[in-house]
């Protein structure tokens, strides 16, 4: 049954009084416009700051004035061994086991690790499929991984693009390319959520077929992290990576994460970059030569983990595993479609939602396609308190976060882009 909406503020605040994770959004700070809280809609590329990220880094810098060095070891949280409480709240995040994620590097630098490890190519088997109009870091680091292999990209790369006259991609046509390329295929490589468009892609199905033609399947999750429910482990994806300042509100270039499915991360004699912090935890410090890898993900670590990034992760990830996915999803499911509702309202004809309708197609973003003055309206949007992204040539992303993000600020949007249209 759909659920029934109105566009107006008295149901928005019903809406919100009925929420049970209406009090999360007390424990972030807003941005502030004519003196009261901005409509902050740009979850999907830095997510609010929590308020407990102050006291957990001030506790970082007492510990390293009190410690110094010292606070490697006996630091509130050690700074050796940051990553691991992290472990399990990132693994229900992801659907993973605690051993197969890790806290780490930046998206880019993990995404680069994932195909070292991942894309080993051979004389028949060397091609590599994904989206057409994939975000920026991931063409570039398939093509630098391409070439240092001696290969031509456009002998290499696949990409699946939308049918003609269409704007997302159709489940069937990535299986389909992914068994016309059968046996000469080496790696997939999709992103998690399409981060344009916001669709969400089958990477059960993705995956499955991927295995059945003897390749890997590997994810950039940056738009799906917190977004939408992930069952790594059960879908028995290779790896992914992503970052956590988006939906995981972790700071700007905040610390990122890496899956490495079990029976991967405890295999030592799989290829990789190495760096001390991936070697066996007891052999670290005695400096020997040759690298003995840790059990599981944490032994694609590079170097030793930044407290201050890892601590302002910490606490944006208690207070997001205290919400739980499963929560997170339902409200999720309820806010966006009362955006889209909203929209369709206001907008009528003028606007054009090129996101998925079918709520298991898409997380807590709308893309709107505006032909005629979308520059404007974005910025008439700005200048009045509703902060939301633009994408070249013609896209405004909308992205309410239900963390944070209230049925009344989706209103409060309608309500000043119903403005901006009749400009």
């Amino acid at each position: 049954m759909l659920p029934v909406y109105y566009n107006t503020l008295d149901f928005a605040r019903q809406s919100d009084e009925s929420d049970p994770l209406q009090d999360f959004r007390n424990r972030f700070l807003f941005p502030q416009h004519d003196d009261r809280e901005v409509v902050y809609f740009t979850g999907n590329s830095l997510g609010l700051q929590p308020k407990s990220v102050r006291t957990a880094l001030e506790q970082e810098l007492s510990d390293w004035a009190a410690l110094g060095v010292e606070g490697h070891f006996h630091a509130t949280t050690p700074w050796w061994q940051y990553h691991k409480p992290l472990q399990e709240p990132l693994a229900r995040v992801v659907g993973a086991k605690p051993l197969e994620v890790v806290a780490m590097n930046s998206l880019t630098v993990n995404l680069h690790l994932m195909l070292a490890t991942f894309y080993q190519p051979t004389a028949q088997r060397f091609k590599i499929i994904c989206e057409a109009g994939s975000f920026p870091s991931d063409d570039y680091a398939l093509e630098t991984h391409v070439r240092m292999r001696g290969l031509k990209p456009e002998d290499v790369i696949i990409e699946v693009a939308p049918r003609q006259g269409e704007i997302t991609l159709r489940s069937d046509d990535i299986l389909n390319a992914i068994r016309e390329a059968g046996q000469s295929l080496a790696l997939v490589m999709f992103a998690g959520v399409q981060y344009y468009t916001g669709q969400v892609f089958d990477m059960k199905s993705i995956t499955y077929a991927a295995h059945q033609v003897g390749a890997y399947a590997c994810f950039d999750l940056a738009h799906a992290a917190g977004n939408i429910p992930l069952k790594l482990h059960d879908w028995k994806v290779d790896a992914a990576a992503w970052c956590s300042y988006k939906y995981l509100n972790s700071s700007p270039g905040g610390v990122a994460g890496m899956f490495i499915h079990e029976r991967h991360a405890l295999n030592k004699d799989l290829p990789r970059l190495a760096g001390w912090w991936g070697n066996e935890e007891e052999e670290r410090f005695q400096m020997k030569k040759g690298f003995r890898p840790a059990l599981g993900a944490q032994s694609w670590q590079l170097s030793n983990p930044p407290a201050m990034l890892m601590a302002a992760h910490k606490a944006a990830l208690d207070v997001f595993d205290e919400a739980g996915m499963e929560r997170l999803r339902a409200k999720s499911e309820q806010l966006t479609g009362f955006l889209e509702f909203v929209i369709r309202d206001v907008a009528g004809s003028r606007i054009k939602i090129i996101t998925p309708n079918n709520p298991a197609e898409r997380g807590a973003q709308l893309s709107l396609f505006i032909e005629n003055n979308g520059r404007a309206i974005f910025e008439y949007l700005l200048a009045n308190g509703v902060i939301v992204d633009w994408r070249e040539p013609n896209v405004i992303r909308a992205a309410p976060a239900p963390l944070y993000n209230s049925f009344e600020d989706v209103w409060r949007f309608g309500d000043v882009l119903k403005e901006a249209l009749a400009l």
